[in-house]
């Protein structure tokens, strides 16, 4: 889906929100999936697709040599890869996932490794002079990162070898491909200001300014930024004022709850409801803001340890922003609220000059949503999700969709 947040632009969906076991497995959910999305929202059109492979499937498709067998078979569906989501390395749809997403970090040569495979494959299926995004980790879970000594700059020196082979891919194919360092809570660079320093003070250090600034930018997803209560505008601007460039914007929503503005019996409401968002699979980090003029952050790992600090007593007041994808389009879910109403103003705060190409709805969460927001089916609803997206194009852009 072209030009529809502008001109140049590519929409697409992030299929890390389907199981991929094996290479045949990946083309069957793709099947099943994302070709019944294509015919939904843009019939004899192309439809854009973040694709996620983990690391034994990219690695099956580089020494099996299929990625041109991979290209034609996503062209022949009306398929196009522009981005790949490099972030999660292993089965993200294990019954248990939570902390494992974060490894291996950046210290560890096996995320080198496999962003390098990804970058290979996006090389062979993207087409003419298209330039391909891979968002990555945020150098790894903050605490892992504080636990081995050394940690961080083992990890600068695995992004530099990624640029070096980034660099020579694209002497040796003419693709532009740029691994996008992914902000979220929790991790190392949790906050705007935290990936400013890391790349001024870190990566930017050792040479080949020019080249680490071409390959490596940052991917911004519009949940996490709202769940760390960062204004949307504001990230976007600091980012610009560093020279540091957004490969790529993962459209995306957060739950939420502004406990101030509730009534005692909404509130006990409103918790009960937040339950039903406690699930095994993946990690829920929790943020309140106990005053709103107040900048302090209350940051909990997971959402059941943030209602059990409510339930205590601890805790029975502010904001909350809750690190849960829920469908774009969705603006409230009985008591409890969504920060959605986030993505057209952050939307409208790119400008052309940005040179911000990638979009892609993320909304991996599906498959744990409580049954009453699943709607009509994991097809249907990621076509809805497109379709709303469509509609915040932004005034000063004039772009249509394709």
């Amino acid at each position: 889906m072209r030009d529809l947040l502008g001109p140049g632009t590519v929409v697409g969906y992030c299929t890390n929100v389907h199981p991929a076991w094996s290479y045949e497995g990946l083309l069957a959910e793709l099947e099943r999936h994302a070709a019944a999305v294509r015919r939904a929202e843009c019939p004899g059109g192309v439809l854009g697709l973040g694709l996620w492979l983990p690391a034994g499937v990219a690695r099956e498709v580089l020494e099996r040599d299929r990625v041109g067998e991979l290209a034609g078979w996503l062209g022949e569906r009306g398929l196009r890869v522009f981005t790949i989501n490099g972030f999660p390395y292993g089965d993200f749809h294990k019954l248990v996932v939570k902390r494992r997403v974060y490894e291996p970090n950046w210290a560890d040569p096996r995320r080198a490794r496999y962003t390098i495979d990804l970058a290979k494959i996006l090389a062979g299926l993207l087409s003419g002079d298209d330039e391909g995004s891979i968002s990555t980790l945020p150098v790894g879970w903050r605490a892992d990162v504080l636990e081995f000594s050394g940690a961080l700059e083992r990890a600068v020196g695995q992004l530099r070898v990624v640029v070096e082979a980034l660099h020579r891919l694209r002497q040796e194919t003419g693709k532009l491909i740029h691994v996008d360092l992914e902000p979220e809570p929790g991790c190392w660079l949790g906050r705007s200001e935290e990936v400013v320093r890391f790349f001024e003070e870190r990566l930017l250090c050792g040479g080949e300014e020019a080249r680490v600034r071409e390959h490596v930018r940052v991917c911004h997803d519009i949940c996490h930024a709202a769940v760390m209560f960062e204004d949307q505008e504001r990230v976007i601007g600091r980012y610009r004022g560093a020279g540091i460039r957004i490969g790529k914007v993962q459209v995306s929503s957060a739950l939420r709850v502004d406990f101030e503005r509730m009534e005692e019996g909404e509130r006990t409401g409103a918790v009960e409801q937040l339950e039903a968002f406690c699930e095994d699979r993946y990690l829920h980090q929790t943020v309140v803001r106990t005053n709103p003029g107040d900048e302090g952050l209350v940051f909990f790992e997971d959402l059941p340890e943030a209602i059990e600090a409510y339930r205590a007593g601890v805790l029975r007041a502010g904001e909350w922003r809750v690190h849960f994808h829920l469908p774009v389009f969705i603006e409230r879910c009985g008591l409890l609220r969504t920060t959605a109403e986030q993505i057209a103003g952050c939307i409208e705060a790119i400008r052309p000059v940005d040179g911000i190409r990638h979009f892609e709805v993320e909304t991996y969460a599906w498959g744990v949503l409580p049954a009453s927001l699943r709607g009509e089916g994991l097809a249907r609803g990621i076509a809805g999700e497109l379709r709303w997206l469509a509609g915040q194009k932004p005034k000063a852009c004039g772009g249509a969709g394709g």
